[in-house]
């Protein structure tokens, strides 16, 4: 457990030393991954309202 708080700690450390610009590209490849998968599926995911909650939450 305290490793797993270890390893979310040094990913939020890693986060905030990023540029603006690093991370524009990390969301872009995210983005084209998404649209690749779902080209893949041919369908939408359905989400649940948790997931529709954590969405919005992390949009504003």
């Amino acid at each position: 457990m305290i490793y797993l708080v270890f390893l979310r700690l040094l990913g939020l450390l890693l986060l905030l030393s990023r540029s603006e610009a690093a991370k524009d590209a990390e969301l872009l490849a995210l983005r084209h991954k998404v649209s690749i998968l779902r080209r893949q599926l041919d369908i939408r995911p359905r989400l649940a309202w948790p997931d529709r909650v954590i969405l919005a939450a992390l949009a504003r």
